[in-house]
Parts: C-alpha cells; sequence; structure tokens
C-alpha cells in the first residue's frame, strides 16, 4: 500500500518512510474507511463539504479522504471548505496557498462571526455553542450552494467521548456526535469519518507530515471549559488504564436499552415473566377442539 514513490496525492508528498508512519496511514485509513462502511455514508456520485478548519484533526480527515477515494473506495467528489470566521491575527492566505498547492478542490469563505460571538456573549461565559452553531449555519449555506449532499466534519473518537461524558455530567442526558445524522431542516447529511480514529494519531499524522497548523484562538484562549475539564479526566484514567478509552468508545457501540432506565426505548411496563408470557399466548390461541 504504501511503497516508495507511492505518494498517490499531493497531500501525501514527502511523507516519512518509517515503518512506524505507513502503520500509522493504514491505520488511519482503515479506521476511515470502516466508519465509511458501516454507517452507510456513501451515496455513489454524491458531493461532500469537506470541512478544513486548519487544525490537525481536519488535516488528517482531508488527506485520508484523498486517499479513499484515490482507491476507488470513496465514489463521492470532494469539495474542502474554510469558514475564515473573522478571527484577529488569523492567517487568512494559507489554508488557501496550501489548498492550491496540493490541488485539492476548495471554497475559502470570510464571515465575521467572532464579533457576533464577542458582542453576545457576556465576560466570563464560553463561546463554543453560540461559535459552533453561526459556523454551522453558514456551512450548511454553502454545501447547499455547492450542491453538496453531506457536510463531513474531522470530530475523532476522543470528540466523540468527551461530548458523551460532557451530556452525562451536564446535560443529564447519555448522547454524543453520531457518526451520520441528518440536519434539522432535513436535506443535509452530516458526517464524522474519523469516528473510530484516535485523537493522538491526528496529531502524530499532520505533524508528520508537517502541514500548516492553525490553532482555534477563540475557544482556545479561554480556561476552565467544560470540554477542556472532561479531557483531562480521560486523561488521567488512561494513564492509570491505558486502552481505557477505546474500551469506553466500544461501549457506545453497544447499548442495551433493556439494562438502562428509559421506557421510551424498552418496555418495561409491559415485560412478562416466562409463565405470564406462557399464560398470555394459551389465552390468546383458540380452543379448536
Amino acid at each position: 500500500m504504501l511503497d516508495a514513490g507511492d505518494d498517490i496525492h499531493p497531500l501525501f508528498h514527502g511523507a516519512p518512510r518509517t515503518t512506524e508512519f505507513k502503520k500509522l496511514r493504514k491505520r488511519l485509513v482503515q479506521q476511515a474507511r470502516e466508519a465509511v462502511d458501516q454507517y452507510g455514508m456513501v451515496e455513489r456520485g454524491a458531493k461532500w463539504l469537506v470541512c478544513l478548519s486548519g487544525g490537525k484533526d481536519s488535516y488528517t480527515l482531508l488527506a485520508v479522504l484523498h486517499e479513499l477515494k484515490w482507491r476507488g473506495l470513496l465514489p463521492v467528489e470532494l469539495l474542502a471548505c474554510n469558514l475564515d470566521q473573522g478571527q484577529p491575527g488569523f492567517p487568512a492566505t494559507v489554508l488557501p496557498e496550501f489548498l492550491e498547492r496540493m490541488q485539492v478542490p476548495h471554497r475559502v469563505e470570510y464571515q465575521d462571526t467572532y464579533s457576533v460571538v464577542m458582542d453576545k456573549i457576556p465576560q466570563g461565559r464560553t463561546f463554543c455553542a453560540l461559535c459552533s452553531r453561526l459556523r454551522r449555519g453558514h456551512l450548511y449555506r454553502i454545501a447547499r450552494e455547492e450542491g453538496c449532499s453531506a457536510v463531513v466534519l474531522g470530530h475523532h473518537r476522543d470528540d466523540i467521548l468527551e461530548t458523551f461524558f460532557m451530556n452525562l455530567f451536564h446535560g443529564g442526558r447519555l448522547a454524543t456526535m453520531p457518526p451520520k445524522l441528518v440536519n434539522e431542516e432535513g436535506d443535509l447529511f452530516v458526517y464524522r469519518p474519523l469516528a473510530h480514529v484516535a485523537e493522538v494519531d491526528c496529531e502524530k499524522f499532520a505533524r508528520a507530515m508537517d502541514y500548516p497548523i492553525i490553532p482555534c484562538d477563540l475557544c482556545g484562549s479561554q480556561d476552565g471549559l467544560q470540554r477542556q475539564q472532561v479531557k483531562q479526566i480521560l486523561d488521567g484514567w488512561e494513564k492509570n488504564s491505558p486502552g481505557r478509552r477505546q474500551v469506553m468508545f466500544r461501549a457506545l457501540m453497544n447499548v442495551r436499552p433493556s439494562h438502562m432506565l428509559d421506557p421510551a426505548l424498552f418496555d418495561f411496563a409491559g415485560l412478562m415473566r416466562a409463565a405470564q408470557a406462557e399464560a398470555e399466548t394459551d389465552d390468546a390461541v383458540p380452543d379448536l377442539r
């Protein structure tokens, strides 16, 4: 798969030739393919809007999707999209220049959501909810304008776990980011092909490829965020028991409604002992003697 000279796409030019990197690249591609297949993301001939923030996760997403497409495993058209949200000091030329150099079809759009967030959110409150809602609205609009059927995001396994525990600790519900959903308007899919990928692998890959990482100076500038606190908890668990994150992630794929407490998911009231069920069955069968 990764023989010398097999760069397959400009996104992989200069890729390290070490065995360790080849294993990492193979693992990323396999895990993304598993998620795409398992959650039924492919509509042949569809067009995807691949959201690129300039962070390690979205660079990894872009590269992996292009490798899958090159190998004939992803029969869709890919359009990279960066939304410049007007953050002070944002290096606006980095991504357009990178995408041009990598020969990646793309669209870059400027929308000053930063000023809106700063104006609406009181001092000391977190920006994430409003910022993500505004960003999502623009991305949906762009997807429609470009004739895309799906908006594709770079959330990985750790994002999904953190969201689960944030909902558990602060939202009072068992929910997380699904790998596939339909937006509220019902006209677009939202995909997360990196759902099975560990954050540490995204970081190793993007840094090994020397992609121009752009930090988020809006939410990244805030201390004490709930997500940061959850990440610290998960880091502690992982340190004390390596592999704990993957075990917890597998649990999200192995839900047993009969062993939870939600009567909307399981008919506890209608649950019967074997003798009761047999008696009801006998009563329902007419006596033909």
